[in-house]
């Protein structure tokens, strides 16, 4: 049982990285790119990414 909630926490974690991917891109595609939303979510990917390599 535990397993499995650590499995759906690490997918629920995996798709916010693939959703802030995704806003970066889109970001990042902009004629005029937002240099401060850029950071914000850079930082937020690196956040989720350490916390995937600690499970």
């Amino acid at each position: 049982m535990a397993s499995t909630a650590v499995s759906s926490h690490l997918n629920a974690l995996q798709s916010k990285h693939a959703g802030l991917e995704a806003r970066l891109r889109a970001e990042m595609a902009r004629p005029a790119p937002d240099t401060a939303t850029i950071q914000s979510i850079k930082k937020q990917k690196l956040r989720l990414k350490e916390e995937l390599a600690t499970h």
